[in-house]
């Protein structure tokens, strides 16, 4: 029998890994589903930096659902120590990749000759980083891009399709026919499930026949607002803050949420409801990603970008005239001189880095300052805590009171809310076997009683829980 061990984003949101065995006549096949990065406080350096030991030479395949870090963000630490086979992804997310990883790999490189100074003056052993580039570049080597639809045969008699899953460039619903036992089960993998009401993607696929669906869980336990209530209340946000005259911090996540965003933005500004004259996109990878959802338009929705080239006239430099790209950190540097008026969209997401956090020490102490949290904040990170109400928080070794609004709108998500899970999972007929992933505890279990009262059994695996297919 083939089967299916959970080693990653269980009864957690990030760290996803799958490792799928298969018996062949000869010899057992190992397939990885993803290789995602752990985020969020020490116990994720810590699960981060365990080796992956023998599985590294011993794999024939790995399949990547889409770019985001906690699903692809391990894959140069993998080749770094050993594995040199395929890594299967859809297009868009091998383009997605080689911007995220490369810029993962310059992070961690800072983050390593920092820690070093400090374990040097205090007489500790020196640490490496995860991978560094060149790792970077031999994972991408190692790439092999796929559309959606389109049948590939894996090592072992199993076969791979991608199907759309409305989530970010690329994203991808994985579905997997693998021999076991004499038969051909099929297993079906969410991967992140996009929210409908979102913009520029389109909705997520729906399928039909499983045998074993692992479905993501990040928003089980709630529904998102509606759209329009989230946009009204966003656009409130900002202007109260030109009222006041600070300006608006917007931590957001570089790839699908910065553009969700941008796309909101653009939208107030044609409809004269943007009062504010500055627009900064502060986050080099950002940017980088942004500048590929505008070549692969073609990819997105197409009834979202026809409101934008009505308004901009065809002309897509005009569909926010007022943005600026801030790429070196001299510029960024620049932005912290302005007192009011502008907003400000940085990385990371999660406020674990990146430029947001130099921002938050030229605004976090001012009332006027308005705080726009607008993705998912995983438990230990500084966004976390600032969602949860913490009046001072630690921010590049200094303390800083929170004298800031925060706002939390959480209708920008591109995961699907409950309801949405459960009609995806309810498309599925002859009841397969269900289990939740990618989700904190309490919302799995929610999403499981939800389940439950639809019909659908499903169960909530542990870590190195292994189940037969």
């Amino acid at each position: 029998m083939s089967t299916l061990t959970f080693q990653g984003a269980v009864k957690e949101v990030t760290g996803s890994r799958y490792l799928i065995e298969v018996e062949g006549d000869d010899r057992t096949y190992r397939i990885l589903l993803e290789c995602g990065l752990h985020q969020g406080g020490r116990q994720a350096d810590t699960d981060n930096a365990v080796p992956f030991g023998a599985l590294a030479k011993q794999l024939d395949a790995v399949v990547i659902s889409h770019g985001h870090l906690d699903h692809a963000g391990l894959l140069p630490k993998l080749v770094r120590e050993g594995y040199d086979g395929p890594i299967h992804c859809t297009r868009g997310t091998r383009d997605l990749l080689d911007i995220m990883l490369e810029d993962a790999a310059f992070i961690m490189a800072k983050d390593v000759e920092w820690e070093n100074k400090w374990r040097k003056r205090h007489g500790r052993p020196l640490v490496e980083p995860l991978y560094e580039l060149e790792d970077v570049e031999r994972t991408l080597k190692l790439c092999s891009s796929h559309g959606y639809g389109q049948p590939i045969t894996l090592p072992g008699g199993v076969s791979l399709t991608y199907h759309d899953a409305g989530h970010i460039l690329g994203s991808g619903i994985v579905e997997l026919s693998v021999p076991s036992g004499g038969q051909t089960k099929r297993l079906v993998f969410s991967g992140d499930l996009g929210n409908p009401s979102s913009v520029l993607m389109k909705e997520p696929a729906k399928l039909y026949d499983a045998d074993l669906v692992l479905m993501e869980s990040t928003y089980g336990d709630r529904d998102h607002r509606p759209l329009d209530e989230t946009l009204e209340e966003f656009a409130q946000v900002l202007e109260e803050a030109h009222a006041s005259g600070g300006n608006v911090l917007i931590p957001a996540f570089a790839v699908g949420r910065t553009q969700e965003i941008l796309y909101h933005l653009s939208v107030l500004y044609h409809e004269g409801r943007l009062r504010q004259q500055m627009v900064f996109l502060d986050s080099p990878m950002a940017i980088k990603v942004t500048e590929l959802y505008h070549r692969a338009r073609k990819s997105l929705d197409a009834d979202d970008l026809k409101v934008l080239n009505i308004a901009a006239s065809g002309d897509t430099s005009r569909y926010l005239p007022i943005l600026r790209m801030t790429r070196t950190v001299e510029e960024s540097m620049a932005i912290n001189r302005i007192h009011g008026g502008a907003i400000i969209i940085a990385g990371a997401g999660m406020c674990t880095g990146g430029r947001i956090v130099h921002h938050f020490r030229y605004n976090l102490e001012k009332s006027n300052t308005r705080l726009v949290i607008v993705g998912f904040q995983a438990a230990g990170t500084l966004g976390r805590q600032l969602v949860d109400g913490a009046e001072r928080v630690r921010v590049l070794g200094q303390d800083l009171a929170v004298k800031a609004k925060v706002h939390t709108i959480g209708g920008f998500s591109a995961h699907a809310g409950q309801s949405q899970l459960i009609g995806w999972a309810g498309a599925f007929r002859d009841k397969p076997r269900f289990y939740l992933v990618h989700g904190e505890p309490g919302a799995q279990e929610v999403l499981q009683s939800a389940l439950a009262e639809s019909g659908i059994e499903a169960e909530i695996p542990a870590f190195d829980d292994r189940i037969e297919l």
